[in-house]
């Protein structure tokens, strides 16, 4: 049997598998639309934990960390690996806070909605959707890819059959049937990373000798200090951050937590869990420099679990790719349809039950088909990703501020992130990842990330000190929040 075929049997395999599952769970009882969208209530910390740790590695661990440490290093997989962990030790606070506020809500953009007024929350829903639906394209991309590599598979074939049996059971169960299938595939996610990080070891006979050619080849890819590293682990540490605050898959989650206790221990383990994942994945990128394996950095680790590796390890990292994505991508599916649901269910409230039902599963089968499309072209989301990272990064704090602050109002929020967008624009790379202007620093990530971040801080928070100067008796009321916000029934 070809390496082709072995590549697409397994591939469809598992994904039947978890197809089945993901039925046969759902199939055994009812789903209302509170279940299809949050499922609140439904996790204690061990599936709080599992479902959080599966739907926030996907199949780009595959691809990003590995192509990070080859490019940069030990300093930019640090970076990487607490820029992951960041936004989840984030939600501890801001989850917390938004659940006692909204202890009937759903999502940031409900919250922002009745805070900030329909300029801002249209300028949100937008940032929610574009980063998660790119998110979704990436991961079906990435798999693609990925057995395309393996066993020289057409990407549309590897698409459609993932896109689809992903699909089926999410649209039919909605946050039960990810919640379910999380567990399981977390404790496959898991061991199968620990065994073939270990086979990778065993394969080169320890470390050692593998290092020393990275340290005469490539010295700087294992200084603590070097330069680029340090700046490349900032960039991912605002962009990640800013970006996975946007993502309406970890805010059903929120409510999901059996309670705030069980969100905090949650979001804790799995911030923990994240950190070194990452690292360790990315150090697959630096040994394949050692073993003359990263022509391409992009598909580093894959190259050199192939060409260095027994073929079993091969296996073992294709079963790993597809549950990663799988996980990932019922995740995205999910946020982007209970997004769009939630907007549908607050503009017709003549729709509940069964029928705002059926939208949402007929929303959840429409998104896949454009991401399928851009996965068989193969085509590179990265620079759609850093335009929602710098949106992300405009739109976080005046977004978040307004948790705590009762000065800010919607139109100096919305101000505060169109400044933050515009100033951060002046430094974003071209395409080609070149400069488009003169101005010192442009086409630096770190700075074009800091800047949107730093302006919309700042002017977010003058305005609300002027605010409070000029217009001492203008407040908001968070009480409201709680009476404006109910479950949705059916």
């Amino acid at each position: 049997m070809s390496e082709g075929t072995i590549a697409v049997v397994i591939t469809v395999l598992t994904s039947v598998v978890f197809l089945a599952l993901g039925l046969w769970y759902v199939g055994r009882r009812r789903i209302s639309v509170e279940d299809f969208l949050v499922s609140r209530g439904a996790a204690g910390t061990g599936l709080a934990t599992a479902t959080l740790v599966a739907s926030a590695l996907g199949a780009w661990i595959l691809f990003s960390p590995a192509e990070t440490g080859a490019g940069f290093g030990v300093s930019a997989l640090v970076g990487y690996g607490l820029g992951s962990a960041a936004p989840l030790l984030a939600f501890i606070v801001l989850g917390a806070r938004m659940r006692r506020l909204m202890p009937e809500g759903h999502s940031v953009t409900e919250f922002v909605w009745h805070r900030f007024g329909p300029v801002m929350y249209y300028f949100t829903i937008g940032v929610v959707i574009f980063y998660m639906f790119v998110f979704l394209s990436a991961e079906l991309t990435g798999i693609a890819l990925a057995v395309n590599l393996i066993g020289d598979t057409p990407l549309a074939t590897t698409a459609i059959v993932v896109g689809l049996l992903t699909v089926v059971y999410t649209a039919y169960g909605g946050m039960r049937a990810s919640l379910f299938t999380d567990r399981i595939q977390f404790y496959i996610i898991i061991p199968l990373l620990i065994v073939v990080i270990i086979a990778a070891v065993v394969a080169v006979n320890g470390l050692g000798d593998v290092l020393d050619k990275v340290s005469d080849a490539s010295p700087e890819l294992l200084s603590p200090t070097h330069g680029a590293g340090i700046e490349f682990g900032v960039t991912l540490i605002i962009a990640i951050l800013a970006a996975e605050m946007f993502n309406q898959g970890s805010w059903q989650r929120v409510y999901t937590m059996r309670d705030e206790g069980t969100l905090r221990k949650g979001f804790l383990i799995a911030g923990i869990v994240v950190l070194p994942v990452i690292f360790l994945t990315g150090m697959f990128g630096i040994l394949a420099v050692g073993m003359d394996a990263a022509e391409n950095p992009s598909v580093a680790m894959i190259s050199f679990v192939k060409e260095v590796m027994p073929f079993w390890s091969v296996v073992a990292l294709l079963v790993l790719g597809i549950v990663l994505v799988m996980s990932s991508m019922d995740t995205m599916l999910n946020g982007i349809t209970s997004t769009i649901t939630l907007d549908i269910a607050r503009t017709k409230p003549e729709m509940a039950g069964s029928s705002l039902l059926r939208s949402s599963r007929a929303i959840t089968v429409v998104l896949i088909l454009p991401a399928i499309f851009i996965a068989s072209k193969g085509y590179s989301v990265l620079y759609l990703f850093l335009i929602a990272d710098l949106v992300c990064a405009a739109a976080i704090f005046p977004v978040f501020y307004g948790l705590y602050s009762k000065r800010l109002a919607g139109p100096a929020a919305m101000v505060s992130a169109l400044a933050g967008l515009v100033v951060g624009a002046l430094f974003f790379p071209n395409p080609d990842f070149g400069a488009w202007n003169d101005i010192p620093g442009a086409g630096r990530l770190v700075i074009s990330f800091g800047a949107a971040l730093g302006v919309s801080g700042v002017l977010s928070i003058a305005f609300g000190l002027v605010a409070r100067i000029m217009m001492p008796e203008a407040t908001f009321d968070f009480s409201r929040l709680r009476e404006k916000v109910g479950l949705i029934e059916g």
